[in-house]
């Protein structure tokens, strides 16, 4: 390949990355606030409240029951609005991040329903305040699943941020199809599939292993 088929897929790896970087962010600071009312909004939970916690689970349950592809059409006035312009990198952040923030609220959800109820009653023993349990009990001990479930999230952003390249979005996505199917070069598809096959390998690592060191049992054990 030459130099310049190089630097188109250096270009594109770099958009990707920003991409998925800035939408995985944008969607952790949505997702996690939202996951930890969905896991403790009900009634009788820590948080109770019933009537947002049922809009707040049909919303999500909404918005991940739309096909990415359809909701990156849905939403282009909300992406105009929000970033001026339906096309490029930057204005895919937008559907990335509304594809990811309820992604990430059930994965956080899921992790906190699974500690020990024990523990929130000795906190509640011991006079902890509910957003004190929140704080210092529930995100600590559910930490290594939300990890790995940001992994998970990331893992799929990455795809998702290849799916937004068939609506002008950049990256490797947009790159594999102008020059790998439309223009009929199978080594730039190849390269980009090869470059989209190691990122996923790298965050998964790094995931992992960061969901080891947050994770007491292990290295209590």
């Amino acid at each position: 390949m030459s130099q310049a088929i190089f630097a188109l897929l250096a270009e594109a790896t770099r958009d990707t990355l920003y991409m998925v970087a800035v939408s995985a962010l944008l969607g952790t600071l949505a997702g996690l606030p939202l996951g930890v009312l969905l896991a403790t909004g009900r009634r009788g939970e820590l948080l109770a409240m019933p009537l947002v916690n049922r809009v707040l689970g049909a919303v999500v349950n909404a918005t991940r029951s739309t096909p990415f592809i359809i909701l990156v059409v849905a939403i282009i006035p909300f992406t105009r609005l929000v970033a001026g312009t339906s096309i490029g990198t930057s204005a895919a952040i937008v559907p990335l991040t509304v594809a990811a923030a309820p992604f990430i609220a059930r994965i956080v959800e899921g992790a906190i329903r699974e500690v020990d109820a024990g523990l929130i009653e000795a906190a509640k023993a011991m006079g902890a305040t509910p957003f004190q349990i929140v704080r210092k009990v529930l995100i600590p001990e559910a930490l290594p699943g939300i990890v790995l479930g940001l992994t998970l999230a990331v893992v799929s952003l990455i795809g998702y941020s290849a799916m937004v390249g068939a609506v002008g979005g950049g990256g490797l996505g947009d790159l594999g199809i102008r020059y790998g199917y439309q223009r009929f070069m199978p080594e730039m598809m190849l390269a980009v599939v090869a470059i989209l096959i190691v990122l996923v390998q790298l965050v998964q690592s790094l995931g992992d292993g960061l969901a080891r060191r947050v994770n007491k049992r292990i290295r209590t054990a």
